[in-house]
């Protein structure tokens, strides 16, 4: 049996260490038909179970936009939290296009897709679409244990923290043939990594820019690092919404809105309520 992914890893797998095959361009959907929703009035949207700052247990950057984007089409929410499957294949299958077989599911629209032409074309019954966020890796480090920081050599005998089972911690663990394997320190989630390096449990932490920034929040003892590790995308990779590909008048509507939202400085409001930075694809 094939050990289930965390949302962390498999967006990067997904989204960023495929990224040869391209980025989708963010262009309009331009399809008119009508919108079809799984129940009148109310817009259901799959979110992630333990995916922070974004969701967990209902709360986060993207339950805040799922309840904006029904807002505006005047609709009420239904927010369907659900566990990551092995792969984005499956999640797509269980949230939007078919349901699982335990019968939850599908929603109208999935949040936190990566818009990814790889995963477009692994994924025909889905319409990808709407990034609404560039998601990077960084390392964060406490400056009283890391003074100076010139490249990895300065994590030299270290204690480094890392989600488990996460892009972060394969990309630590296999950096330099495994010089650091030792001093990697895995833990649950990047926000408990985290939670450690400001305790002083940790030297330094591999996580998402937006994990980072929604705990340490600009803190100057902890800044970022841009670490070029051959296996990370420098460029990061776009997130965005799916929804059934016979369904592209909802797409059409749920695009206007978050275009609205992006002009207004709404979607920039939601971010910043959680402490990040709203990155603009």
């Amino acid at each position: 049996m094939s050990t289930p992914l965390s949302p962390s890893r498999r967006r990067v797998l997904a989204a960023g260490l495929l990224l040869g095959a391209g980025i989708a361009a963010p262009g309009a959907v331009l399809a008119a038909d009508a919108p079809v929703l799984r129940e009148p009035g109310i817009l259901k949207v799959a979110v992630y179970n333990d995916l922070a700052p974004f969701s967990d247990h209902g709360q986060g950057i993207d339950a805040d936009l799922g309840a904006a984007l029904a807002g505006k089409l005047g609709l009420k929410l239904a927010l369907l939290p659900f566990n990551a499957g092995d792969d984005l294949g499956d999640d797509l299958r269980n949230m939007v296009w078919k349901g699982h077989y335990l019968g939850y599911g599908p929603a109208d629209v999935m949040l936190h897709v990566p818009v990814d032409r790889m995963l477009m074309n692994a994924n025909p019954q889905v319409e990808i679409f709407a990034p609404y966020y560039v998601e990077t890796v960084r390392l964060v480090r406490s400056v009283r244990a890391i003074p100076q920081f010139d490249g990895v050599d300065a994590l030299a005998g270290k204690r480094i923290g890392v989600e488990k089972v996460s892009i972060s911690g394969m990309v630590m663990l296999g950096e330099g043939g495994g010089r650091f394997r030792e001093q990697v320190h895995i833990y649950p989630t990047a926000i408990e990594a985290l939670e450690q390096l400001k305790a002083g449990g940790l030297d330094a932490v591999l996580a998402t820019r937006a994990q980072i920034e929604s705990v340490m929040k600009g803190d100057p003892a902890f800044p970022l690092q841009d670490v070029p590790f051959d296996r990370l995308p420098r460029g990061g990779w776009a997130i965005g919404m799916a929804v059934r590909k016979d369904n592209l008048g909802l797409a059409r509507q749920l695009q206007a809105a978050l275009n609205d939202m992006v002009a207004n400085g709404e979607l920039r409001t939601i971010f910043a309520k959680y402490g990040v930075q709203a990155v603009k694809p």
